[in-house]
């Protein structure tokens, strides 16, 4: 039998829509999830879920993330570098809005973000996301069965 995966959280900017699908998603499948912010997180009584509060600064959240994840474990970020980090050590990357980065797409992921990262710096205001959506949330929870389902199995 091999090791359970593990679910993480860039918790600072997720959704908490998106946090509570993942509560219940820890609780009914007994996977353990660890929410990784660099502030306190209020997280629901469970044995199955834990936060870990870091040092403020760049990238120290997602560092600790990556120095964690393991093959096959789930990380749920809209950082597109993190995601790529995550791909590289064999786990499995999916944004809020249910898109699963994968090592076919997040090659466009990290150039479309360094286009927009260049655009901004030349003072062309690219403004922000839009409001996650029911459909997007719908995408992620669909998304994150899909993993659940294949993980449980494998598990």
């Amino acid at each position: 039998m091999t090791e359970q995966p593990c679910l993480y959280v860039d918790a600072d900017a997720c959704p908490k829509v998106i946090k509570e699908i993942l509560y219940r998603a820890a609780d009914r499948t007994g996977l353990a999830l660890l929410l990784v912010a660099n502030q306190p997180l209020s997280v629901p009584p469970s044995p199955h879920i834990r936060t870990l509060r870091v040092e403020a600064g760049f990238d120290v959240a997602d560092n600790e993330i990556v120095r964690r994840v393991k093959k096959g474990d789930l990380v749920v970020t809209a950082d597109i570098p993190l995601a790529a980090e995550v791909i590289e050590k064999g786990g499995v990357a999916l944004n809020p809005r249910g898109e699963l980065y994968t090592v076919h797409n997040i090659r466009a992921r990290l150039n479309m973000r360094d286009f927009m990262d260049t655009l901004r710096s030349s003072g062309v205001q690219t403004g922000g996301p839009p409001p996650l959506s029911q459909t997007e949330r719908m995408a992620f929870a669909n998304a994150l069965d899909r993993y659940l389902a294949k993980a449980v199995r494998q598990g």
